[in-house]
Formats: structure tokens, sequence, C-alpha cells
């Protein structure tokens, strides 16, 4: 897989690809229960917003069935091409939309629910955007939002300047985007302020040693991410050569911890009208 411009932060080449593969291993139950406490069931129309290469998009449209439907819209087209290439020889119930979230037309009453993961957070109008979702469900319908709280409770111990430089640099650079990478603390007021009710929350956190799994998640996101730090400006050559360094030697000690960013999961509803 090559990588297209201006598509995300992060990019879509293969490491990105492969990188977001191990990311949805390492969220796949926190996803799973969302789904659950929302209700969503066979027979549901459900929109799957900013879903990447499609991981979420196909258990979604397992649990729906082919008497329902998962609307997964993204605006990378070689993510949209690669879950239509996979969707070719499994024959799920997706429907592929390839459209910036402004850009989504959405018929009213016609979603049952909606799931987005780490989309909103790069985002100006996240109202805007919910504010279209709000009008095209149905009453009773729901969505569950997955999304950071607070990416700087991420950290590693024991502290190395230069990894911990690195890390606060990527914050840094999310800041410097029209987005806000700490959106999921503003969800329940933004949710409110729509009309949506029913609004509960949980945090998602994770703590991992070296030999875990969930210690690969933030690690190949370094890989990925940090040298473009570099291209940035945000980091120097030597500055990302010796946070690589840092890193394996943490990796060396079993009692070394990595806190992973928190997250907070937003589940909410659409009132029946009174």
């Amino acid at each position: 897989m090559s990588t297209e411009k201006n598509a995300y932060i992060l990019g879509t080449e293969q490491a990105e690809l492969n990188r977001l593969g191990l990311q949805h291993q390492v969220w796949a139950s926190e996803a799973q229960l969302g789904w659950e406490n929302a209700g969503f069931t066979r027979g549901m129309t459900i929109l799957d917003l900013g879903s990447g290469p499609g991981f979420c998009t196909r258990e979604l449209a397992k649990i729906v069935g082919t008497e329902g439907k998962v609307l997964a819209v993204d605006k990378s087209k070689l993510y949209i091409d690669y879950m239509e290439e996979i969707n070719s020889t499994q024959q799920l119930p997706i429907q592929t939309v390839h459209k910036n979230f402004d850009e989504l037309d959405l018929s009213s009453d016609s979603l049952d629910g909606m799931y987005c993961r780490w989309a909103l957070a790069w985002i100006p109008n996240p109202k805007e955007i919910m504010t279209n979702v709000y009008e095209a469900l149905k009453p009773g319908g729901k969505v569950v939002l997955h999304e950071y709280y607070h990416w700087m409770t991420h950290q590693i111990n024991p502290r190395k300047p230069l990894v911990q430089k690195a890390i606060g640099m990527c914050y840094k650079s999310f800041q410097d985007t029209e987005g806000n990478i700490d959106i999921g603390n503003e969800l329940p007021a933004i949710l409110d302020e729509i009309g949506f009710s029913n609004i509960k929350i949980r945090t998602m956190s994770k703590m991992a040693n070296p030999k875990q799994l969930a210690w690969q998640w933030p690690r190949s996101f370094y890989e990925v991410y940090w040298p473009k730090l570099v291209a940035m400006g945000y980091l120097t050559d030597s500055e990302l050569e010796t946070a690589y360094a840092d890193l394996a030697e943490l990796e060396k000690n079993p009692g070394t911890t990595l806190l992973c960013p928190l997250l907070v999961e937003v589940v909410a509803e659409k009132p029946y009208q009174s």
C-alpha cells in the first residue's frame, strides 16, 4: 500500500495499516463492550464514522448480519479500496463511502446506531458532525464514541528525557492541527447541547510492560510517527536516534512500565419524542 497526501497526520502507508491492525487487537474487546452497551444487534443499520481500513467495520457487519448494513465512511481512498478488496471475498453487508465527514449526506431516521473511534479528534467541527448524525438517527438510536480524554497521561517509567520529549512533541504536533486530540473530555457536553439523552461514560486505560501486547500499541506508533516529527521539525535526527536507543534500553528491563493515553467511552441516545 502506498501513501496519500493529506489523508491523515499519521499517514496511510503500509506501516500505518499494520499499526492499525495491531491497535485493533489491543482495543477490540473495548469496542465490543461499547457495542454491547449500546445494544447493537442483528438487522440494524450502523454508521462506522472514520472506518479506516475496516477492522471494526467487519466486526460490526457480523453483528448486524445479512438483514442489516454497516455504512463505512472514511476520507482515505486507500483505506476504502483496501476494505472493498477484503470484503470482495467475505461478502459482508458493508457499504463503503469515500468522503470527508463534511460531505456526508445522511437521510433522516436512517440509522439505528453509530460508532466512531479516534476520528472526531482530527476535525475542527465535531459538534456539527455529531448534529448531522443526530438528525440521521432514528428515535432510540445510539452512538458509541471512543476518543482520548487526555493524551498526555501517556508516559514511560523509568523516565528517559528524550523518550519523554518525543512523546511530548507528538502531543504538540497534534495540538498544532485543526482538531482537538483530547476531544473525549468535551463530548458529554457537546452531545447534551445537541439533544442526546442517557449519556453514559466510562474511562478506558491500559498499562503494560515490554512483554505485553498493550506495550506494542504505542511502540508501533513510535516507529511510524517519531520519524515524521523530524520531518515536521519537532525533533532533530540526533534526538530521534537517542530516543530510540533509550527506548530499546528500557525494553530490556522487565520492570519498565508504560501508561497508555487515557481514553473515554461515551454512549448516548437520541430520545423518543414525547
